[in-house]
């Protein structure tokens, strides 16, 4: 045994769940056998996969937190509430934008993607007395495919982006602002797709297959898989997620053996890196990655959370969090939300039979000022690009919020790692540009594209000098005035492209209610 301890600062993490008047009672968890997380949470509100009559429903609630009560809100909830059931059929997933907080969009076994909006102030006086529950309406329905949606995942960087996997073994990409037909198909699967995710910048998507397949599309170059790989050699449900700015994806599955196993891969070859085996237990992994570099795994019907830290190709035991409550199903909060006055670097949310758990993964720390090291920026809610610029081939960094002081910085996350190649395509045919994939005639082929050579280093001529170098200090002078005046520039122009895009995304969210009215309104004229 070794006499030397890895150092780490969050050697101590450790899960702080919620008192019981903290978290959700009452909730009729839906039934469906279908493998998803049941649970997703922005940082206002939380949805929940609902067991209705009559149709599939979803619940929307205000988002409990593990150090206080909601506010004026009870914590068992009433036998009667406004539920989203415009489904016809069972809801089997939702997803949050990470846009915007009060915007969800679930698919179901009818086949049909829908978008809510929730409004703000729909939660005052629930459960008081002459309270009468009046349910959400979607702002938007989407025909994905004749067969069920059985997952919905919104774009990390472009706005109004939404993929959706169905029983057709088809990933589609949608523009929410023209949803008549998929922006992007993509196929290749052999069998039901088990789970989706983008990377950080939204440019690549992974999938798992019950095939044992681990693919990696381009979705705007093409339909086909650019890299294809064996995943784990069991048959039950595989999940994966992308491991940040590390350039890694980290999946979760079974042996021959039924063994459960955590893998991580190489983004650029989908070459194995590591695997390790977590037990004999039947239930599916669902893996959930923080900046951290500390991924966290939940096995559905277990009552323990296990969590490690990622470090040189390996993952190292952190701890474990333990529960005689097993999990039905299980979401992390937006990083951007958590509660940094007490060293939360995590949150989950647990679903139990009938309730729904907060959960803090806390730092131990004394100090009571904000600890930088163990808090690397955020993604933020501010797109990177719209719809139309991601689908024309634009790409942008993502978006970081400085949990400090709320600041918004554009490019990498955190914790610095090797520049890892991205993957390329496994077919010499040159693949379709993005406008041509989408178009209605047939699409002419690309140009070759231009190869990339290392930008040489500039040739230093010598200059004459004609007059005297001004002196330090005064050049330190100029400098500090120029960097001054460019930060007030550069903090009023940030200001006004924040409030531009406040404006387009209302503005869009209201063409989309006039579309949804219009739909309603021909629809009882024509019945």
């Amino acid at each position: 045994m070794s006499r030397f301890v890895r150092a780490s600062k969050y050697r101590h993490v450790f899960g702080q769940s919620a008192k019981k008047e903290y978290g959700l009672e009452n909730v009729k968890v839906t039934n469906s056998a279908w493998d998803t997380n049941i649970i997703s949470a922005s940082a206002q509100y939380i949805s929940v996969n609902w067991n209705s009559s009559g149709g599939g429903a979803l619940a929307i609630l205000p988002l409990p937190s593990p150090f206080h009560a909601i506010n004026g809100f009870p914590n068992k909830l009433p036998d009667s509430l406004p539920l989203a059931r415009g489904h016809t059929a069972t809801v089997l997933d939702t997803d949050w934008s990470p846009h915007n907080d009060s915007i969800v969009a679930s698919g179901a076994e009818d086949g049909k993607t829908m978008i809510w909006k929730v409004e703000a102030g729909v939660f005052e006086g629930w459960g008081t007395e002459g309270w009468e529950a009046v349910d959400f309406d979607p702002v938007l329905r989407i025909d994905a495919s004749a067969r069920k949606v059985g997952q919905v995942l919104f774009h990390p960087t472009a706005s109004n982006v939404l993929a959706t996997a169905s029983g057709d073994s088809l990933v589609k990409l949608w523009d929410l602002a023209n949803p008549e037909d998929p922006r992007s198909t993509l196929s290749g699967h052999g069998d039901i797709i088990q789970s989706l995710t983008f990377n950080p910048t939204g440019t690549l998507l992974v999938t798992t297959c019950r095939d044992r397949k681990i693919r990696i599309f381009d979705p705007r170059a093409g339909g086909d898989p650019v890299r294809v790989n064996d995943g784990h050699s069991g048959i039950k449900g595989s999940r994966v997620v992308w491991m940040g700015d590390l350039d890694r994806i980290a999946t979760t599955g079974f042996s021959k053996m039924s063994e459960r196993q955590a893998s991580i891969w190489e983004a650029g070859s989908l070459n194995n890196l590591k695997t390790i085996s977590l037990d004999q237990s039947a239930g599916v992994v669902m893996p959930f990655w923080s900046d951290n570099n500390i991924l966290f795994l939940a096995g559905k019907g277990d009552g323990n959370i296990r969590y490690y830290e990622y470090e040189t190709d390996s993952l190292f035991a952190l701890s474990e969090y333990k529960s005689s409550e097993p999990q039905r199903g299980m979401c992390f909060l937006p990083r951007r939300a958590l509660s940094v006055s007490e060293c939360e670097i995590a949150r989950a949310y647990k679903v139990h039979s009938s309730s729904i758990e907060p959960i803090a993964f806390i730092v131990p720390r004394k100090a009571d000022s904000f600890q930088s090291d163990i808090y690397p920026p955020a993604p933020s809610s501010e797109p990177s690009l719209s719809a139309a610029e991601f689908f024309n081939g634009k790409t942008a960094p993502a978006n970081y919020v400085n949990l400090a002081d709320g600041s918004i910085v554009a490019g990498s996350a955190a914790v610095a790692s090797p520049t890892i190649a991205q993957p390329t395509r496994t077919f010499s045919a040159a693949a379709p540009s993005p406008i041509s994939a989408f178009a209605s005639q047939p699409p002419t082929p690309a140009a070759e594209p231009t190869p990339i050579t290392p930008r040489a280093a500039p040739v230093q001529k010598p200059v004459e000098v004609s007059s005297p170098a001004p002196s330090r200090s005064q050049s330190y002078s100029d400098n500090s005035a120029e960097s001054s005046a460019l930060r007030d520039e550069n903090a009023k122009l940030t200001a006004e492209l924040r409030e531009a895009r406040e404006k387009i995304r209302n503005l869009e969210l209201q063409v989309e209610t006039l579309r949804a009215n219009a739909r309603k309104a021909q629809a009882l004229l024509d019945s």
